[in-house]
């Protein structure tokens, strides 16, 4: 900090104490005080203020260099609010409130987008192994036999694996483009099944679907979560029987298969648990149903999962928007 700079940003305080030396002198002067000591006042005062001046602009000075050094030290310079020193004057102590408070949310914020960074890296990691699935059965298909139904399966669940982290990367984004309209729930659930069929009959799962109701919704995100509980039941629970009903302004969905532990029941939505099925038969992202979750969040759809291992797991999806038939 140079000192002119310094003297700039003390004028204000040096015009008042200017003032308050004139009228020092204008009332030494009517009180008839002599001129010499009137000289040695005002000599005096100004030889008070340039010692402040001094003293003041080498202490400023000192903290602004203590400042810039701790900043080089730094690797993150996001982390200098909470080194500050604590000041003595009462403004300052003000503004170092608020440099702390925003200190504290710029380095939230920080934290959050870098792990949210790693979370997402973490997850292309695992999609590109899981992706390689399929794609090395289509060519082992194609080598051998090339039996078009086993080649639409694999073509199928590199599909499902790419919607799934289409939705995983467009829920990271801050804009939404999420398109709110009236429809009847049934032709989703159809469109649902419809697309996961050769899944589902390579898995030997049957499914019935019954009932119907308007709401008012996003058809898109709707049809990729009943996709993927679709999905869970072909992979976790082969030859299991899946009912699909809407009606009352749920949807409920329900299969009679492996089921869920009671004491994973409350972890299966978070981002990559997988759980004991999910390490007992491999091949699990643990991004299947947190992807519903977070889809339900969004569209503010009521989620519940009930189950009970070995015999069924039942999701339900409430909808608040809603116009009943």
């Amino acid at each position: 900090m140079k000192f002119r700079e310094f003297f700039r940003s003390k004028v204000i305080t040096l015009c008042f104490l200017g003032i308050g030396g004139i009228i020092i002198t204008v009332f030494l002067l009517y009180s008839k005080v002599s001129l010499g000591l009137i000289g040695i006042a005002i000599g005096f005062l100004a030889l008070l203020v340039i010692c402040w001046l001094v003293c003041n602009y080498l202490v400023e000075r000192s903290k602004l260099n203590h400042l810039f050094q701790l900043q080089q030290q730094l690797t993150e310079p996001y982390l200098l609010g909470e080194l500050l020193p604590l000041p003595n004057n009462l403004v300052e102590r003000q503004y170092y409130e608020v440099m702390k408070i925003i200190s504290r949310s710029a380095i939230g914020i920080v934290e959050q987008s870098v792990r949210e960074k790693e979370e997402y890296c973490d997850y292309v990691e695992s999609w590109i192994h899981e992706i390689k699935t399929p794609l090395t059965a289509c060519s082992l298909i194609l080598a051998n036999d090339a039996d078009p139904r086993k080649l639409k399966r694999e073509l199928k669940r590199a599909d499902n694996l790419t919607e799934s982290i289409l939705y995983y990367a467009r829920m990271r984004s801050v804009e939404r483009d999420n398109q709110i309209q009236r429809f009847q729930v049934a032709p989703v659930i159809n469109e649902a099944v419809k697309s996961q069929m050769e899944l589902l009959i390579a898995a030997n799962v049957s499914i019935d679907v019954s009932g119907d109701f308007m709401v008012y919704s996003d058809q898109k995100p709707l049809c990729f979560i009943l996709k993927q509980l679709l999905i869970n039941s072909a992979k976790y629970s082969p030859g299991c029987h899946v009912a699909i009903t809407a009606e009352n302004g749920t949807i409920t969905v329900e299969d009679n298969g492996i089921g869920i532990p009671k004491h994973e029941l409350g972890r299966v939505t978070e981002r990559g648990f997988t759980g004991t099925n999910g390490r007992k038969l491999g091949g699990s992202t643990g991004m299947g149903l947190y992807l519903v979750k977070e889809l339900c969040n969004q569209l503010e759809i009521s989620l519940e999962i009930q189950s009970e291992p070995s015999k069924y797991t039942h999701i339900s999806f409430t909808f608040p928007n809603l116009t009943k038939m």
